[in-house]
């Protein structure tokens, strides 16, 4: 429609006698105000103090709202900044995440011991094994820990009637869930299927807000920086994508050779143990696949579909040397039993 405004007392109309309102908050109270530079009308609004080249037309009726009622959302402009700068905050914590770099401020071996899923609220786990671990842990000079996900069962929506399957209730699962990842000043935590069904409000993230812990639902990845210079990668998952009824390392080793190239790759979930080293031929880059078991020993799951059991370690240490090189294989050293890995551990140290 062409709109020739004319005035008519405080009020402006089109040729058709509509009235003109101000197009951001629909108030009648707009007057002219001067003319572009390409010579449209401007109006100014003594409500909103805002000026446009449009407006509003009320038709006439027999009666109007004075003013259009506030806008449930963000006008556009400010809804464009708004995600424009949610994009960068989300891209700026997926480039981070990438690689985490992490400083290790101790000279000599390190060990870092890999839990599988400790699922400690389940009848099945031996709680006593996990906790004579961390206890280990604790008081070795030099070993580091990580773990893998589901450190509990944690059900909920049509699963939490589970819960009467086991005598531990939900309120103790997070207690000793709790108890547990405060164990121990964790180099890196992921989080498992089982963690992720928390949702928003991720308790994990809330009980390690003050430490050093690298943690991130499905997966992390690190880069250790030691003090001679010397780097070594660390990329730990919940799972890594593939399957083989032949090799139980076949999804790890898989990421390897399809380009991960990273010194340590490890991942749980499945409750199975597995282990190969392949080496880049390019590069000379060895590298470890860990498929760790699970520290759920007796699975009602399992049972029922006739799984067989493939569960040999929970808890492989990776010793890393930082003397040697990438193509060196004394670079690092993977004993599955912590305790004999704390041994060797404490032995390498004094050598240094």
């Amino acid at each position: 429609m062409q709109v020739t405004p004319k005035e008519k007392g405080s009020k402006i109309y089109d040729k058709d006698k509509n009235i003109l309102s101000c197009i951001y908050c629909n108030s009648i109270r707009i007057h002219k105000n001067g003319r572009t530079q390409y010579d449209k009308q401007r109006y100014s609004c003594l409500d909103c103090k805002r000026r446009s080249v449009k407006t509003n037309i009320i038709y006439n009726k027999d009666f109007n709202q004075e003013k259009f009622p506030p806008n449930k959302e963000m006008d556009i402009e400010d809804l464009i900044k708004y995600r424009v700068k949610k994009f960068k905050v989300k891209q700026k914590r997926d480039f981070y995440e990438k690689i985490v770099n992490i400083n290790i401020n101790i000279d000599g071996a390190i060990g870092i011991a890999h839990f599988g899923d400790p699922h400690v609220d389940d009848d099945g786990t031996d709680l006593s094994e996990i906790f004579s671990i961390t206890n280990l842990i604790n008081k070795t000079d030099g070993m580091f820990a990580g773990n893998l996900g589901d450190i509990q069962n944690n059900w909920i929506g049509r699963l939490a009637r589970l819960y009467a399957n086991q005598t531990t209730t939900a309120k103790e699962s997070w207690m000793l869930s709790e108890h547990f990842v405060k164990s121990l000043e964790w180099l890196y935590l992921v989080g498992g299927n089982h963690d992720v069904w928390s949702g928003d409000g991720d308790p994990l993230e809330f009980i390690i807000r003050n430490s050093e812990t690298v943690y991130s639902n499905h997966g992390v990845r690190i880069n250790l920086k030691f003090p001679n210079k010397k780097q070594v990668r660390v990329n730990a998952r919940h799972q890594f994508k593939g399957h083989s009824m032949w090799n139980t390392a076949h999804a790890i080793s898989r990421a390897i050779q399809m380009g991960w190239r990273d010194h340590i790759l490890t991942a749980g979930h499945i409750h199975v143990s597995g282990y190969q080293v392949l080496k880049d031929p390019s590069s000379g880059l060895i590298s470890h696949a860990l498929q760790v078991g699970s520290f759920k020993r007796m699975d009602e799951y399992a049972t029922r579909n006739g799984l067989d059991d493939k569960n040999i370690f929970n808890c492989p240490v990776t010793i890393i040397d930082p003397k040697y090189g990438d193509d060196d294989n004394r670079l690092i050293t993977t004993i599955f039993d912590p305790h004999e890995a704390a041994d060797y551990l404490t032995w390498k140290r004094s050598q240094k």
